[in-house]
């Protein structure tokens, strides 16, 4: 029987089509009375469509509309997933590294030292340069039976290779022959000691605590030195957001006055790291931003000032002269301050950095040096030569461009990435 309620079709039991019926032939009068709407034979009351009833439903683009709304779902998932971390390397995103698993700890605690298994395998692949310049002299000791005068001076080339320094070279193969001096030791041997003479120089100038130590009234102050283009103010800036994560009240004074656009590049820093910062413009008195930054920290309650000094040779004596000053005004603001004065060395300038090191030390005295770009050197061993010559603890190790790239220094860590 055909469809009764007004609806053309074919019979409910037979799928194949027949001639038309006489609901096919009412379908022109459903239509026409669909403007109207007025009932027609065989509707049974009911309202007919405003759409023609045997228009074919679009299932096939409905389909595909649902699949790419499906796949564009899943790939703004995954991207956000991805961004799960905010990148903040002081580059772009795209030059953002995947952060390794040693990154993985409480940020609230940015001012600990990672722990030293991550830090280790991290150091290893930044250390690769001077690391191969180490192995490259030990593995050609390599079947000798014993640890004779010929293998020490082989060490010792090794270890000037990687910039250790002649002075530093002499007192680890010096402490070595002492130790295995013609005894029957095989290579393995030779590098377990000098492991152990390395760990032991550079122990003794590890900083327990980096800083910032608790002051008994008024701020923490942090004097930032160097030379142009070792990475100063960049440094400061990672120091800031390290520091500010770990919930201390941090203020920036931007006392380098003197390079076009230092201070705007330590603004960029302070805004990133949510932090205040105490900027005149070029060409201004350094030792008057310092004096300010001292005035806004006490207002504000800041606990940490860092004040970055524009770069500077170190046979330039007036600018050297210019740093006396800012000192006496910092000590004037706050007993005892500044309470740190950190050194940065571009590792990459070796035994050269060695002679920076001690020409700011006589100039101003140093109480740290943070070593930056040690990733794109042979010349690591020079922080065992700021161990030996000089006794400065070695507070921070630059090892990549990311903020989580500046470490605490460890010794042990350092060590093993080289050995």
């Amino acid at each position: 029987m055909p469809d009764t309620d007004g609806q053309a079709g074919a019979p409910v039991d037979d799928p194949t089509p027949e001639t038309p019926t006489a609901a096919d032939a009412a379908a022109p009068a459903q239509e026409a009375a669909a403007s109207t709407g007025e009932l027609v034979p065989g509707d049974h009351g009911a309202t007919a469509d405003p759409a023609p009833l045997d228009t074919p439903v679009p299932w096939p683009w409905i389909g595909i509309a649902v699949a790419l709304f499906v796949a564009a779902l899943a790939a703004r998932l995954a991207t956000v997933g991805r961004r799960r971390r905010p990148v903040d390397d002081g580059l772009t995103a795209s030059d953002a590294e995947p952060l390794p698993s040693d990154h993985d700890s409480d940020p609230s605690d940015a001012s600990a030292a990672p722990p030293t298994s991550g830090l280790a395998a991290r150091l290893q692949d930044r250390l690769e340069r001077t690391r191969s310049a180490f192995r490259a002299g030990l593995d050609a000791l390599m079947g000798r039976d014993t640890i004779d005068e010929a293998a020490l001076e082989g060490l010792e080339d090794a270890l000037l290779l990687a910039d250790v320094g002649v002075g530093t070279a002499e007192h680890l193969t010096g402490a070595i022959r002492a130790r295995l001096g013609g005894q029957q030791a095989d290579v393995e041997v030779l590098r377990a000691t000098l492991r152990e003479e390395m760990l032991a120089l550079l122990q003794g100038v590890e900083a327990s605590r980096p800083v910032p130590r608790p002051v008994d009234d008024g701020p923490f102050v942090l004097l930032v030195v160097g030379v142009n283009g070792s990475g100063k103010t960049t440094t400061i800036g990672k120091l800031a957001s390290r520091w500010t994560k770990a919930g201390h009240g941090v203020i920036l004074g931007a006392a380098d006055t003197f390079r076009a656009a230092a201070g705007d590049q330590l603004a960029v820093w302070a805004e990133r790291a949510g932090c205040p910062i105490v900027q005149h413009p070029e060409g201004a008195d350094p030792a008057a931003v310092a004096f300010e930054t001292m005035d806004r920290a006490g207002a504000d309650g800041r606990d940490l000032v860092l004040i970055d000094t524009a770069g500077r040779l170190q046979n330039a004596r007036p600018l050297m002269e210019q740093l006396t000053k800012i000192r006496k005004v910092l000590h004037k603001k706050a007993e005892g301050a500044p309470h740190e004065t950190w050194l940065v060395i571009d590792g990459t300038m070796g035994q050269n950095a060695l002679q920076q090191a001690r020409a700011f030390h006589d100039a101003t005295p140093l109480t740290g040096v943070v070593v930056t770009k040690l990733d794109g050197t042979a010349k690591g061993g020079m922080v065992l030569a700021i161990a030996k010559e000089l006794g400065l603890p070695v507070r921070f190790i630059g090892v990549g461009e990311q903020p989580d790239d500046l470490r605490p220094f460890d010794a042990t860590a350092f060590v093993d990435a080289l050995v």
